[in-house]
Parts: C-alpha cells; structure tokens; sequence
C-alpha cells in the first residue's frame, strides 16, 4: 500500500502538474501548491488517527486511508474547475494523514509490540521505491492516457488492490493491552516529566527532518542553480537520492536491531548534517553531500518509527504517533513556500545555510535526548 499511496499523492503532482496546468489553464502554483493543502490536512487529523488506530485498529483506519484516497483521486481526475481540483487534495490529505507511514507505524506497533522494529525497518524499505515505481509509472500513464485517467487509474489500484490486501493481510482485532488502554475513561495522554521532555525533543526532531525533506525535494534543483552544472546532471545529482536512502535501510536492517533506535536516530542525523554542510560548502563534492544526505534522509524513516516505540511503550505508541505526525507535515507543507521566498529574494546560498542550520539543530537536539536517557538509567 505504502508505495501507492505515496505516490499517488506526495509524489504525483510533480509529474503532472504542467499537463493539468496546460490542459485548463489553471495557475501551475495552485497545482503544485494542492500537495502542501494535502499536507496541512494530513497534519491536522493525525492526532485523531492515532485515537482511531488506538480503539478500532489499524486495519480499520489503513483501510479508511484506501478509500479516502480512492475518493480523492477520482474527484481529483474528474475536476472541472481548480476548485474542484483542491476540494480533491482535501479527500487525499485526509486519506494521507490516515495512511502513509505515521499511521502504518502506529499500526505495527499496535500488532507486533516492541518487536515491531524490524516491521517498520521493512515497510520503510520497500515504501522506498515508492519513486522508483511511481514516477516513470505516472510519466508513462500521462503519455498513454493523460492526466485525468492516471488519477483514475491509481484510484483504481487503492480501491481494487490496496484495500482488499489490507483487509486480508492485516489482523481485524487490536492487541489486548491496547483494547484495554482504548477503554480508560480519560482519552487525556498521560506522560510523566521526563516523558513530556522527550516527547517535546522527539517532536521538535520530526518537525526539523520533515521541514529538511520537504525543502531538498522541492528545491534541490535550485539549491544547485548557481553551480556549473547542466540540468541534466543536476537531475542526475537528484536521482542518488532514492538509492542513497534504501543503503541506508538495509544497512539498518542489516543490523538485525541490535542497538537502541536512538544510535538509529543519531546515525541518521549525523549523516544528514554533514551532507548539508558539505552541500553549502560549496566544494567540488556535491555527489558525496547528496549521497550522505539521503542514507540520513532513508535511516530517519526508521528512526521516526522506532523511538517512540521504545521510550512510550507500545500501549500509548499509537496516540503519540498520531500527535508526532502533525508538526511534521505541518512543517512539509509551509516551509518549502517560505523558503521559495528567500530563494527568489537572495539565491540559493543563504538556504543552503539554513538547511546546514537545522541540520545541526537536529544534531544537539539528539544529545540531548542522550542525556535525558543516561539521567534516566542512573535514577
């Protein structure tokens, strides 16, 4: 499901938004601009999500994502004006926020428990080519079909193949501690001081690295405008990316879990900050900066799914994904519009900067968070 359902959303409107701007003449930014709509909505209802998951499971709400997006991309391929078009993105953000990896990770720890490490290291190695699968597949369904019938066609495949594997792989009853938490009387999340303190940390990490992807991905082009290097090898520069990432989750998975998730965390933004710092530094390195990066990028994925499962416990693990989520994607979705702002107002250098910046914030941030763990094993 995982590969479909990004690339049917997060991955979708860069292959098609200049055909849907060609064919109605709609403004190109309002169509690209549709996916932080998505991403907003998605950040807005994950708290909720992560309630659902906790009382009803999460094969129900994996299978509610199937139809969201079924929806979505059929209003979205049947629109006759834009806003039609972003009525749309609304359905898929909904769909988005109930589906992609925040909600499946809540769900396998909710079925395997603490052994649920090597499920999510796997869901996020295949999720991986999710680009891979969807961006030629969408390029060649536009060539072949056009715009409208590539939407229809992925709403075809959540509907017809994604939700019935769903429905069959998935267990329908929730684990017994949780059902058991799902009927306390206070739905409140009950953290202590030095759990609040965690989470706090926990959730200003996922809102930096999301904040991070979402900039690379859109911007990575122009961050390199200013260096001698055609559009082709920039593209190329691009593209090590997805592969760099898988390295990276089969160097994690290769490791078999045999250290705490937060190595996990701090192998993965170490190696992101160095690639930003050696992508700002100008040097005649760009292909190591980008590779670092993405391994960093890849490693991250486990690591957002991971930790929280280790320091919350399995009982609470679906609520506070559910909660870690929407500062995430509320940070994809608005940072990438201001950032265009300062990259249209002073170039690419002063962003190269900032991302440098954040990288290195997410760096202090897991020290942190290291120290907080040896205060708590000496108590």
């Amino acid at each position: 499901m995982q590969i479909f359902a990004w690339g049917s959303t997060f991955y979708l409107p860069a292959i098609l938004g200049s055909s849907i701007a060609a064919d109605t003449g709609w403004p190109l930014v309002w169509i690209v601009g549709s996916l932080s709509i998505g991403l907003v909505v998605a950040g807005l209802v994950s708290p909720k999500v992560g309630e659902r998951i906790d009382k009803k499971g999460g094969r129900w709400v994996l299978s509610v994502s199937c139809v969201l997006l079924t929806l979505g991309l059929v209003v979205t391929g049947l629109s006759v004006n834009l806003w039609m078009y972003l009525a749309g993105w609304l359905i898929l953000g909904a769909g988005m926020g109930t589906g992609l990896y925040d909600a499946a990770f809540a769900s396998l720890g909710q079925i395997y428990g603490l052994k649920a490490r090597s499920a999510i290291t796997t869901l996020t190695l295949w999720g991986g080519f999710s680009s891979t699968v969807c961006w030629p597949l969408s390029a060649w369904l536009l060539e072949q079909v056009g715009w409208r019938a590539t939407s229809l066609i992925y709403a075809a495949i959540m509907m017809l193949i994604c939700l019935p594997l769903i429905l069959k792989v998935l267990p329908a009853r929730v684990r017994p501690a949780m059902r058991v938490h799902a009927d306390a009387k206070s739905s409140a999340l009950q953290l202590s001081h030095a759990e609040q303190q965690q989470m706090q940390l926990v959730m200003m990490t996922l809102m930096i690295a999301g904040a991070i992807g979402a900039l690379v991905s859109v911007h990575l082009l122009l961050l390199l405008s200013e260096r001698e290097l055609s559009l082709q090898q920039m593209v190329a520069l691009g593209a090590l990316i997805g592969p760099a990432q898988v390295a990276g989750r089969l160097l994690e998975a290769a490791n078999r879990e045999r250290h705490h998730p937060l190595w996990t965390l701090t192998i993965s933004v170490a190696l992101t900050a160095c690639g930003l710092i050696l992508l700002a530094s100008g040097a005649d390195i760009t292909a190591l900066a980008i590779i670092l990066y993405g391994a960093g990028n890849g490693i991250f994925s486990i690591a957002k799914g991971a930790l929280p499962l280790y320091l919350f416990g399995t009982e609470r693990y679906a609520r506070i994904m559910g909660r870690l989520a929407r500062p995430s994607m509320l940070a994809q979705a608005l940072v990438p519009a201001l950032v265009a702002w300062l990259l249209a107002d002073a170039g690419p250098f002063p962003s190269l900067l900032l991302l440098s910046a954040l990288g290195i914030s997410n760096v202090l941030i897991t020290a942190r968070l290291w120290q907080l763990r040896r205060q708590s094993l000496s108590v």
